[in-house]
């Protein structure tokens, strides 16, 4: 019987859109097709407005039955879904849940849960038929009624429909207990403490007999463990054991997914068992088993896998440790950052940056992967790359990673991308500014490009840093005087447009400590706030802040002109504010002995006696009273009168539904800019109620990112460059994009990697250096208590260990190499060229300062080599370039593919590049469900002698078809220092590799297309349509290795397979502009994979 209502059910929104009477069920589709062939927004506009018209006339008529009712809604539902508001329907669709049968009931509540938010006022209007709807005999309605409670429902009518949701608990259907528990989740969410006496009843939903009311009860024990986890630490076995169940595949064949057991199960209850394990050794002893099984079934290529390997991976580093564990999940992140796929790179990048600060290591395993999203194109794996930077982080590489997010923040035009690395950067500035000068300079960076959308905190910040110095009062005067002369130097440029939060900072440390620069008048610098007042551009809180400064500025100066014409200028002007304050500097500059006790010198931090009790105006109120003025009432006293009125019969109209905004944050409440960051994130939500009020959707301005081409963006970056935002500064800080780092010169040696490769790795050795986890014990929690605002430390003390480079006087932010790398061993080698005088030593290491093992050259170490050559039997097919797959200071590995007629060979090339013998070299290398390896490639070799060269190769053949796959391996040898090593590898095989020319007649082209039944069918543009199906074919050849069979005119056939012997054929017709690709093979994976490589292969250069 449970199967008849879900089918009924699932079959109800099918039947929504099918009308009995003649002429009324094609109107959606006629409203569809007319919206589709129209061509513009503004036509669109007018035939939905027409058509809303049309059935605000038809509802509102007395005739319109039900079932015309139920036809209009969901024309009613399509104008919402476009964006266009549809009001006057929200009473006829509560209407129609309250009155009509099945069918149109469920229209209705459909339509009421699209239209209202769960705040809106005709939701109470509803109540009553959930009610009823609850009460009711039949199943379906009960079910309705409990859908709509669990989506949207007044908060204050809770206690109504709680025990009629209670008792449904106890229902004989598994449909109506699972949607009981989900209402009652959306209660918890909205009114916890409503909730809390049937907890006990929760524990009974999750050892129902049906697993999807167990399933449902997990959304509610997912959120009580969040907000109370000793409170349930009893119940860990059993989620243990379910989650064990659910592994092991004991649950039903219809809670699978692409052969994966139940996967959102146990995402939910591995996020249960990471919180009911954290820092609880005795928990996570009975978590480790399951997660270690849960890890080792996770094996099937699918992103649903992916999926649990990434909780499982979070659970690992969140629970009490275990070693072997991290080792697994190590594993596991390293396949993800490896990973071609975006997707898979950027679940590898997120977890590196959950598991950082506990282990190190391995940001320093996967350092040039990490140096090559931050070129990534996908600036989402962008962000999560500079996200990874930002918590590792520290004194030596903070003018590094900084400059990064300079850079990015140059180009972002996401708002709140822009507030997010504001934040961020200020944050780093504060905490690890290696002197005063970098400081000043990136925080004017961080207010030039960040301009108005950084938050009022980060400056205020800056400002109190500046106010309240560190201690040393010689210190706190060099920083205030190079912020006045850097300031100064900014006034100095014409034709610049600065922030407004810019100019008040600016404003405010000129008023202040302009008296410091003794060799600039005090004359100059009121001309300059001057000319910036007069400025069109400035709001009138920059006025504002500009007149409080030249007041300040008035105090220490005798006789001025300028500011007597100042006041002359503003005591007339229509701004009251800006008049006030000219006419208070007009009493103060008349009054010279008030004027110096108002404003003493360098008095900003000095405690200010305030009278609380404002006894000053006792005369002022004695009379206001006398005059009959009301009495003062305390704020309790009127918030009791505000209460008492509320209750009273409101008969005001209702007005517009705000959504809340987040409040303001003051510098005493003491957020760090990174705070403010999340903050800003989480206030992009904040309108989300009030979005919903209006019901409708705004695409004006939205900017075209996809289409049928991909990514429209990475065309556009190619042919143009970011507009630079910020104005030039006279700072070391670069603020242009044509800026690179400054290479220290080496003398000319032999180069073993591409400059590309050289400039990665010097990057690297500057964002990573200092890191190190020695400081973070594997088998602890991290004892991070970096405190803000005690930058004393920071700038006083002298570093005991030498930077890569030091911050000069006019260019901070340039990456300055060292000149004499004589004592690499103890510092990052910035690239693999080698000076002759240290010619003699070879570090393999990109990091100093880490716990990873640095090798060193042997006396006995050969200068360097060349790259060896393939055996000739191999160089006589076509191949790859010798590349080095992996090295170290005792050994080198270099590969290089060759591709013969019916397989891929792999030759692998052991070098020992020092001058004593290594032995007992063993080369692994690990086939995987796609692509299999022959044995001869995992080889062993005794001895290998001083600067000798040992050759394995191997075939390496797909067992099913690939687009990108990677195999790793590793060597374990024997060095002369008698010590076992380890040199691990890895190489990324692509389709191409595999594909090889199909040479056929046009007779057998035909014979065997008919015997091919998968098939992909494309229209691809082309970048130059002037170009013959020859030059197409042409290009499209170099990616496909396919053999062309026969041309005519515009129509062209080629055929290839994938070795052994898969047989694809090609079919392609050029015409006006676009090529169609008709592609049949034996295998559908192989036809999208070729179709895949066609448009790469066609797209615009």
């Amino acid at each position: 019987m449970s199967e008849i209502v879900e089918r009924t059910l699932s079959a109800l929104p099918g039947l929504i859109l099918q009308d009995p009477a003649p002429g009324t069920g094609s109107k959606l589709g006629s409203l569809i097709r007319s919206i589709t062939a129209l061509s513009s927004r503004q036509e669109e506009e007018k035939l939905i407005q027409q058509e809303l018209a049309n059935l605000k006339t038809t509802v509102s008529s007395p005739t319109t039955t039900l079932r015309q009712m139920k036809e209009c809604m969901v024309r009613l539902i399509y104008c919402e879904m476009l964006g266009y508001e549809a009001s006057f329907g929200y009473i006829h669709a509560i209407k129609l849940a309250q009155q009509g049968n099945l069918l149109e009931k469920r229209v209705g509540y459909l339509a009421v849960s699209l239209f209202l938010h769960e705040n809106h006022e005709l939701l109470l209007l509803l109540v009553n038929t959930v009610l009823k709807d609850l009460q009711s005999t039949n199943l379906v309605e009960v079910c309705m009624a409990l859908t709509v409670v669990s989506q949207i429902f007044p908060r204050e009518m809770i206690p109504a429909a709680l025990p009629l949701i209670e008792d449904k608990l106890q229902h004989s259907k598994e449909i109506v207990r699972r949607k009981a528990v989900l209402a009652l989740y959306k209660f918890y969410l909205i009114a916890p403490t409503q909730v809390q006496h049937i907890h006990e009843k929760f524990r009974k939903a999750l050892c129902d007999r049906d697993v999807g009311v167990m399933a449902a009860s997990l959304h509610i024990y997912l959120q009580v463990i969040k907000d109370n986890p000793s409170g349930y630490k009893d119940l860990t076995g059993s989620f243990v054991t379910i989650l064990k169940q659910v592994v092991g595949g004991k649950l039903p064949v219809d809670f699978n997914y692409h052969s994966v057991p139940a996967p959102w199960l146990q995402i939910h209850l591995l996020r249960i068992l990471r919180l009911l394990g954290k820092d609880d050794p005795g928990a996570s002893q009975l978590i480790y088993d399951v997660l270690d099984e849960s890890l080792r079934r996770a094996e099937i290529n699918h992103n649903v896998t992916y999926a649990i390997l990434f909780e499982c991976v979070q659970t690992i580093y969140t629970i009490y440790p275990k070693s072997d564990l991290f080792e697994k999940a190590a594993k596991c992140i390293g396949k993800f950052v490896l990973s071609p796929k975006i997707n898979l790179k950027y679940l590898g990048l997120k977890a590196l940056t959950y598991v950082i600060q506990q282990d190190p290591n391995l940001a320093l395993q996967h350092q040039m992967t990490i140096i090559e999203c931050l070129d990534h194109p996908d600036p989402i794996i962008k962000r999560e790359t500079l996200e990874l930077l930002y918590r590792i982080t520290n004194e030596q590489n903070v003018t590094v990673i900084v400059q990064k997010m300079l850079d990015y923040l140059k180009q972002s035009k996401d708002e709140y991308t822009v507030i997010a690395l504001v934040g961020k950067i200020a944050d780093l500035a504060e905490k690890y500014s290696p002197n005063n000068q970098w400081f000043v300079e990136t925080m004017n960076v961080v207010f030039s490009i960040g301009g108005d959308l950084v938050h009022p905190d980060i400056p205020n910040n800056f400002l109190r840093l500046l106010a309240e110095g560190f201690g040393d009062e010689k210190e706190d005067g060099q920083l205030r005087l190079y912020a006045v002369q850097s300031y100064l130097a900014l006034l100095e440029i014409e034709n610049v447009y600065y922030p407004q939060r810019f100019l008040q900072v600016i404003s405010w440390v000129l008023g202040e400590y302009s008296y410091l620069a003794k060799q600039v008048p005090t004359e100059s610098v009121i001309s300059k706030l001057h000319s910036v007042l007069l400025k069109s551009s400035r709001t009138s809180e920059t006025a504002a802040w500009i007149m409080a400064a030249i007041t300040k500025l008035a105090a220490i100066t005798p006789h001025s002109s300028l500011v007597d014409q100042l006041i002359q200028e503003f005591s007339t002007c229509l701004d009251t504010g800006m008049r006030q304050q000219a006419c208070e500097l007009k009493a103060l500059w008349e009054d010279r002995p008030l004027m110096h006790r108002l404003l003493p010198l360098n008095s900003c931090c000095e405690d200010l006696v305030v009278d609380a009790s404002l006894s000053f105006m006792d005369g002022f109120v004695a009379e206001a009273l006398s005059t009959g003025a009301a009495p003062y009432k305390p704020q309790h006293q009127r918030q009791e009168e505000k209460l008492s009125r509320e209750k009273a019969l409101n008969l005001e109209p209702y007005g517009l539904c705000f959504s809340p905004s987040l409040p303001s944050i003051n510098l005493a409440d003491g957020h760090s800019p990174s705070a403010v960051s999340v903050l800003s994130e989480v206030s992009g939500n904040s309108g989300e109620t009030g979005q919903k009020e209006e019901n409708r959707l705004k695409m004006e301005g939205i900017r075209k990112v996809w289409g049928k081409e991909g990514y429209l963006l990475k065309k556009e970056s190619k042919v143009s460059k970011p507009e630079s935002i910020s104005p030039p500064l006279e700072s070391g800080i670069s603020m242009g994009d044509d800026e690179e780092p400054v290479d220290t010169p080496a003398e000319p040696s032999v180069e073993l990697i591409s400059e590309e490769e050289r400039a990665k790795k010097k990057l690297a050795s500057t964002l990573f250096v200092g890191l190190s986890s020695n400081a973070v014990s594997l088998m602890g929690k991290p004892d991070q208590t970096t405190q803000k605002f005690k930058r004393k430390s920071k700038f006083g003390k002298k570093e005991d260990t030498q930077l890569l480079y030091s911050p000069g006087e006019q260019d901070h932010m340039a990456l300055m190499l060292p000149n004499d790398v004589s004592s690499v061993s103890s510092r990052l080698l910035a690239s693999q060229t080698v000076e002759e005088k240290s010619i003699n030593g070879k570090v393999s290491s990109l990091f100093a300062n880490t716990n990873l093992e640095t090798f060193q050259p042997t006396q006995g170490a050969s200068t360097i080599l060349s790259v060896p050559s393939l055996l000739p039997e191999l160089a006589q097919h076509s191949h790859s370039a010798v590349t080095e797959l992996a090295c170290c200071a005792t050994l080198m590995l270099y590969s290089s593919k060759v591709w013969t007629g019916d397989s891929l060979v792999l030759a692998v090339l052991i070098v020992n590049p020092t001058r004593s013998a290594i032995k007992n070299i063993n080369l692994q290398m690990e086939g995987s469900e796609i692509l299999k390896v022959s044995d001869s490639l995992c080889c062993q070799i005794s001895h290998l002698k001083a600067s000798g060269v040992h050759h394995c190769w191997g075939a390496v053949h797909p067992a099913h078809p690939c687009k990108n796959e990677i195999l790793s391996g590793c060597v374990t040898y024997l060095p002369e220092s008698e010590v076992p090593s380890q040199l691990d590898f890895s190489l990324h095989f692509v389709l191409s590799d595999f594909i090889r020319p199909l040479t056929i007649s046009t007779e057998e082209f035909g014979k065997m297309w008919l015997t091919l039944s998968n098939e992909v069918k494309e229209k691809i543009q082309i970048f130059s349509p002037q170009q013959s199906l020859l030059e197409v074919l042409l290009v499209v050849q170099q990616a496909l290795n396919f053999y062309v069979v026969e041309i005519i005119g515009d129509e062209g056939i080629a055929a290839c397979q994938l070795i052994p012997s898969v047989p694809s054929l090609l079919h392609c017709h050029l015409q006006e502009g676009m090529l169609v690709v008709w592609i049949r093979s034996l295998s559908s994976t192989l036809s999208d994979y070729l179709l895949d490589l066609c448009q790469s292969a066609l797209k615009e250069p």
